[in-house]
């Protein structure tokens, strides 16, 4: 239907806290809106269409989908929950009008609920208020409100936006409501309020082409495409443009193909008009934030900032023993085009050179979001070693500043003691505590990013797995001075060898294992945490003395202790600056930056 002008058109983001219901929601919306044939199967969470979306059940990438409800399109956009993932909220509320907010009608709006609205409400997006998981047993639907709307006031919201529609919904069954006391069938009444409460896209209509590229992506058989909403102006296949990169640098170029989205698809269009999402190809050369214009009177748009990078890490070559044994991509050079690659889709990521050309220093958002950029990489042939996560300084007014978190904790009353303790150490300072008087307590911190690096996996443990801990970026504060970050050392193999049930059982009073028997090893690769504070050379591959000699009773059955293997994002949590983590597409390992055991002493001694 390429004959809807702009005021049947709506663009909208749905926003929330991670884990808050958005992408199960877009779900239902799609299906229906009438989108899939009756008899078509469509995977659960269609949105989350990453491998690694669909294991971790998060949405790392913001995505448009479009539908035709009433004869209006209403093109939507789905944004990741997570903190980590906060520069593609950003990204993908320059392209709406409206947001509706989803809340958890349990845990109510939290560290990542503030983010989002605080960007809503900054672009002046009109808010409607989807509080989710009403079926809950625990729901508090009456607090949650008044919270949502303390959190409005907090942010400084016009008295029209503070004054916004609330619906209630399960998003998992399907169904929306304005009561929350009566169970509607469908999301009938979310429709109608999209369309009428959200207003239709805003342009000049004697202004000439204006479109600030939002997204990129990649067709096999036209290219790079950017993606974007058309903010003023109409959009023709073949048109000439002038992209408007940043610096000043400008390119005259054709509209070689024009998309808009239909579904999940992408179809072709011969024009796109004022207000509606376009992607274009025919660019050599296109960025996020870049501008395309009409080359007669070209009239940049405001370009796209968001916040800076908070965490960072050196990426390098595997330099190990078993470098090139597992992964295809090998070298300096194919990580640097990889790495520049994704300079170019993912705004809140940035990369700097080191002193060596074999080493990359990248920044973050924070350790899940490199985590999953070296998932992703590992996944696709990748070898590489990565350092501690580190965390980025800034001088203001030449006294040394940090980054400080924002944490709130939810935990049942008896892990209190311990939480409080654990932060406190890793110089956290509590800010609130709320007793919600059903065995559980919420508690807010304000920390030093760099407490939080290897609490995670502790937090789990320390709870028991029952534990949620939420963290926003606070701004800047002076350093806050020294934290001691692991207590135990290491037990590092001492040669090259394969690991024996014989000798990791003798070890297992001297600490924890990351390996298991029949692992291939070799001189300085970590085999597991020692007990005590200092580290502690292993020989792993011992096997046991054969005599000719049995008696019953003097062969010692031996039963080893099942282990988890660490996942990256703990392998990076755990080390130390002198140790790295050795990525390749089949194993994850750890180990001392420097293999040779004399080396080691000679620069522990220098230091």
């Amino acid at each position: 239907m390429d004959n809807i002008t702009p005021d049947r058109i709506r663009n909208i983001a749905i926003i929330a806290h991670v884990d808050h219901g958005k992408t199960t929601l877009v779900d239902h919306l799609l299906r229906q809106s009438g989108l899939f044939r009756s008899n078509e199967h469509v995977a659960e969470r269609v949105m989350d269409s990453m491998d690694l979306e669909k294991e971790r059940g998060i949405t790392i990438q913001a995505k448009n989908a479009s539908f035709i409800y009433n004869d209006h399109r209403i093109n939507i956009v789905d944004t990741p929950g997570h903190a980590d993932f906060g520069g593609e909220v950003e990204r993908a509320l320059t392209m709406v009008d409206g947001a509706i907010l989803l809340v958890d009608a349990s845990e109510g709006p939290l560290p990542q609920t503030r983010f989002v609205l605080k960007k809503a409400l900054e672009l002046e997006l009109k808010v409607i208020v989807c509080i989710n998981k009403i079926d809950r047993p625990d729901a508090r639907i009456t607090e949650v409100l008044n919270e949502i709307f303390d959190l409005f006031i907090d942010l400084d919201a016009t008295e029209e936006q503070a004054d916004f529609p609330v619906v209630y919904a399960v998003a998992r069954e399907g169904f929306a409501t304005t009561d929350p006391e009566v169970k509607t069938k469908d999301l009938s009444i979310l429709f109608d309020w999209i369309i009428e409460k959200f207003p239709a896209p805003k342009f000049d209509a004697t202004a000439p082409l204006q479109m600030m590229i939002a997204n990129i992506d990649y067709n096999d058989y036209v290219g790079r495409l950017g993606i974007g909403r058309v903010r003023n102006g109409v959009i023709k296949l073949g048109d000439d443009v002038l992209v408007m990169y940043e610096g000043d640098r400008t390119q005259k170029t054709r509209v070689s193909a024009l998309f808009r989205y239909e579904g999940l698809k992408q179809v072709p269009a011969k024009e796109i008009g004022a207000g509606d999402i376009a992607i274009l190809a025919g660019f050599e050369e296109i960025n996020i934030g870049d501008s395309v214009t009409n080359p007669m009177t070209p009239k940049p748009l405001t370009r796209l900032k968001v916040e800076e990078p908070t965490v960072a890490i050196t990426v390098s070559v595997n330099n190990g023993p078993f470098a090139g044994l597992e992964g295809k991509q090998v070298t300096s050079r194919k990580i640097l085009e990889r790495l520049e690659r994704e300079l170019l889709y993912n705004v809140a990521i940035r990369m700097e050179p080191t002193d060596s050309p074999e080493t990359f220093k990248v920044f973050g958002r924070g350790e899940l979001q490199l985590g999953v950029l070296i998932e992703v990489m590992r996944r696709e042939g990748f070898e590489l070693v990565v350092g501690k996560p580190t965390v980025v300084y800034k001088m203001i007014d030449g006294v040394r500043h940090e980054p400080m978190e924002n944490v709130v904790v939810d935990v049942a009353e008896a892990y209190t003691g311990v939480v409080t303790e654990k932060l406190g150490r890793r110089k956290g300072i509590m800010t609130n505590m709320n007793n919600k008087g059903s065995g559980r307590v919420r508690l807010e911190f304000s920390i030093p990013a760099r407490g939080l690096i290897g609490y995670r996996s502790e937090f789990l443990t320390d709870t028991r797995g029952t534990g949620l801990l939420n963290t926003h970026f606070a701004g800047y504060e002076p350093y806050k001075g020294d934290l001691v970050h692991r207590m135990n050392g290491a037990m590092i193999a001492d040669r090259k060898g394969v690991a024996t049930a014989y000798a990791l059982w003798y070890l297992e009073e001297r600490g924890r294992h990351f390996i298991v028997p029949v692992t291939e090893c070799y001189e300085g690769m970590i085999i597991g945490e020692h007990a005590k504070d200092n580290d502690l050379i292993v020989n792993v591959s011992r096997e046991k003395k054969l005599t000719n000699v049995r008696a019953s009773g003097s062969d010692e059955a031996i039963k080893l202790t099942p282990i988890k293997p660490l996942t990256l994002e703990q392998a990076m949590e755990w080390i130390n600056d002198d140790e790295c983590v050795e990525v390749t597409p089949k194993s994850i390992r750890i180990r001392v930056r420097e293999l040779d055991p004399h080396k080691r002493k000679r620069k522990a001694a220098a230091d």
